[in-house]
C-alpha cells in the first residue's frame, strides 16, 4: 500500500472515515507487546495504579514512550494514510493508550473549531471485538460541521432518550468490527461510540492533522494547551524525539516549535486535580 486512491479519499470526506482490515497483520503480536510494556511501567493502569476494570485508564504520549510503537509513524502504511488525508508536512499531534471499560457514549473528538484544520485519528484495537462487544460504531457523514444533520447530532445525539427515545446503543450507525491488526481512521469531528464492551479493552491511537498555517497558530496552542489535563509539561515524551529521523522531525517540528506554555499550564492543573484526566 502507497497513497490513498481516490476512491478512498471520497469515501473518507463523504462518510469521515476508513477502515483497513489485516494493515499490520504483520505486526500484531509485536505492536500488543510493546502496547503492554508501556502499561507496566506505568503500574498498569491510571495514574501509576494498577487497573481496576471500574473506570477508563488512560496514558497519554503513549506510542511516543515506546521506540518501538513510535516506529509506527514511520511505517509507509500508517504515514501513507496521514499524508494523503491531511499532506506531506502533516502534523503528529499525539497518541493515548487506553484500557477502556463498558460502554463509550456518543460523542465527537471536539466538533469544530481548532481553526478549521482537519484533524484524524488513527485507531489500533487490540482485541477482538464485534458490534455486541466495544467495536467501535460511527454515523457515516456526521463529521461535516455546519451541516444540518450533523449539527443537529451534535445538539441531540448524547441525550438520544430524551431526544427521541431511544438508548445510545440503539442509534443507527455502522459498527466496524475489528481484530488485532486492523487500523481504523476517521475525522475528529465524526460521531462514535462503543457498546458491550469488557473491562479491559486494549486500544491506543495516532492523532495527525493537517500542519496549520502562520495565521491559525494561536489555534494550534490553543489545541495543545488541552494536554494540561494530563498534567504533561511536553507535547511529546522525549523517545519519539529522540529516535526521530529527519523524516519523521517533519511530523514533529510544528508542535515542538509551539508547546512552551504546556508546562505551566500542566503546573497549575496539579493544584486542582487530584489525578491526571481519563479523557
Amino acid at each position: 500500500m502507497t497513497r490513498l486512491s481516490s476512491q478512498q479519499l471520497a469515501q473518507f470526506d463523504a462518510l469521515g472515515y476508513l477502515g483497513f482490515p489485516g494493515l499490520l497483520a504483520d505486526r500484531a503480536q509485536a505492536i500488543i507487546d510493546a502496547f503492554e510494556a508501556v502499561w507496566v511501567r506505568h503500574g498498569g493502569g491510571h495514574d501509576g495504579k494498577p487497573h481496576d476494570e471500574k473506570a477508563r485508564s488512560v496514558v497519554v504520549q503513549f506510542l511516543d514512550q515506546s521506540e518501538y510503537l513510535s516506529t509506527l509513524l514511520d511505517d509507509p502504511r500508517i504515514h501513507d494514510i496521514a499524508a494523503s488525508i491531511l499532506g506531506d508536512d502533516f502534523n503528529y499531534m499525539g497518541s493515548d493508550g487506553n484500557f477502556y471499560v463498558g460502554d463509550t457514549k456518543w460523542h465527537s473528538d471536539g466538533y469544530g473549531g481548532r481553526g478549521g484544520l482537519k484533524h484524524i485519528k488513527i485507531a489500533f484495537y487490540l482485541d477482538t471485538l464485534t458490534r455486541d462487544t466495544g467495536a467501535l460504531r460511527v454515523i457515516p457523514g456526521s463529521h461535516r460541521v455546519g451541516d444540518r444533520f450533523s449539527d443537529q447530532l451534535e445538539r441531540e445525539v448524547k441525550k438520544s432518550d430524551e431526544s427521541w427515545g431511544i438508548p445510545g446503543s440503539q442509534v443507527p450507525a455502522i459498527a466496524l468490527e475489528t481484530k488485532p491488526g486492523d487500523v481504523l481512521v476517521f475525522n475528529h469531528d465524526i460521531k462514535h461510540s462503543a457498546w458491550g464492551g469488557s473491562t479491559r479493552r486494549r486500544m491506543f491511537t495516532m492523532n495527525c492533522c493537517q500542519r496549520y498555517p502562520e495565521d491559525k497558530l494561536p489555534a494550534l496552542r490553543d489545541y495543545i494547551a488541552g494536554g494540561s489535563r494530563f498534567l504533561i509539561e511536553r507535547a511529546y515524551d522525549n523517545t519519539i524525539v529522540r529516535t526521530a529521523s529527519p523524516e519523521r522531525r517533519v511530523h514533529l517540528e510544528q508542535v515542538l516549535a509551539n508547546d512552551g506554555h504546556l508546562a505551566e499550564l500542566s503546573a497549575r492543573r496539579r493544584l486542582e486535580m487530584a489525578e491526571p484526566a481519563r479523557g
